[in-house]
């Protein structure tokens, strides 16, 4: 979840942390300092952008997995549900801070607020849980495959995407006892004050950033090590045993998690930093930096669909196809199956030769 507190507020002279009070009647920084004058005209133009490529991009991803047949799987439920995180703060936070930037002040009230700061905190905690998920969805199912294909059922995937919101929302829920949940003038927008509460944004920090990122590592650096396993067996026996596609789908999610990670490391080693000595790193802190990583971080949600498009010809080709249908609403919402109908079913991946079982690997 973006995490900020105002710089200039955050520590009183040779004070405690303090939270910045209610500003929304208005823009102007309780500090007397004046903004930056790029502040606006580049935070819009992130916005705008991000929103635009967010929408589209995101809902292309999801009547591509429910378009085509070869993408209808349960790992890509995931991705789905990942492009549901995304979609949410383009089309309620992002709007408002836009008019916001446009007021120069928050006017919408209170409400809309706490609202919105709350749905910025869904859509950025849960892509990270659903990539956590993804990468551990991976993990069992090329690692520890005869135990998954045994116990795994239709309905788990289901579940476990509910399990990853409902963590995400109880993630939350401290937000509203705290009243951590306020406009900060600087970045013209509601969002989580860091220093609402050092406990609490330490434990943010810990399980929205580095938690994950330690998770998704193991998982990945498993996966690799398996898939280089298999390729030198494969070279011994002098017979492919892994599919070019795989290691594609493997790339694609690995991109996904590293964008992620940089996108998001500098704000929430600010946040960090300040939570912990908010008296002495307030000052070292800009506010073109904090800015900056919070762009940065806003940019986030519009680069998985293109991702996907880049790295994966399935995804690639979906998209190509709902934009030409977009040209004919008849052949909006046509079944794309006839096409994988001509080909015929699609064959099993050809398994990867494990120290522990042989596997596939899914198609992504």
């Amino acid at each position: 979840m973006p995490g900020n507190g105002s710089f200039a507020n955050c520590c009183e002279a040779g004070g405690g942390a303090v939270r910045p009070a209610w500003s929304g009647a208005g823009g102007a920084r309780a500090s007397g300092i004046p903004r930056l004058p790029w502040v606006a005209p580049a935070l819009s133009t992130v916005l705008v952008v991000t929103t635009a490529v967010d929408i589209v991009g995101n809902l292309l991803v999801i009547l591509s997995v429910f378009r085509n047949r070869k993408l209808r799987n349960a790992g890509n439920l995931f991705l789905v549900s990942l492009a549901v995180a995304d979609l949410a703060v383009a089309l309620y936070p992002y709007p408002l801070t836009l008019v916001a930037i446009f007021h120069d002040g928050w006017a919408l009230g209170k409400a809309h607020c706490k609202a919105s700061a709350f749905v910025m905190g869904l859509g950025a905690i849960g892509s990270v849980f659903n990539i956590t998920a993804i990468a551990i969805n991976r993990y069992c199912y090329i690692c520890h495959s005869v135990a998954y294909h045994r116990l795994s059922r239709p309905w788990h995937t289901p579940v476990h995407i509910c399990l990853v919101w409902l963590l995400t929302v109880v993630t939350l829920l401290p937000n509203f006892f705290l009243g951590s949940l306020e406009y900060d003038p600087r970045i013209y927008s509601c969002t989580f004050i860091q220093t609402a509460s050092a406990r609490y944004t330490v434990a943010l920090v810990a399980i929205h950033f580095f938690l994950p990122i330690a998770v998704v590592s193991f998982c990945y650096l498993r996966i690799w090590a398996l898939v280089l396993q298999a390729h030198r067996k494969a070279k011994s026996e002098s017979k492919l045993c892994l599919r070019p596609s795989t290691l594609r789908s493997f790339l694609t999610m690995f991109v996904v998690f590293l964008i992620f990670a940089v996108c998001w490391a500098p704000l929430n080693c600010i946040g960090l930093a300040l939570a912990i000595n908010p008296e002495e790193m307030a000052p070292q802190v800009s506010e073109g930096l904090f800015v900056t990583s919070y762009s940065l971080a806003y940019f986030n949600s519009c680069l998985n669909a293109i991702i996907y498009g880049l790295l994966n010809k399935n995804f690639r080709r979906e998209y190509k196809r709902i934009l030409v249908a977009l040209w004919n609403p008849r052949l909006c919402f046509q079944d794309a199956s006839k096409d994988s109908q001509s080909k015929g079913p699609q064959s099993p991946a050809p398994p990867v030769v494990g120290a522990q079982s042989p596997v596939q690997a899914d198609t992504l």
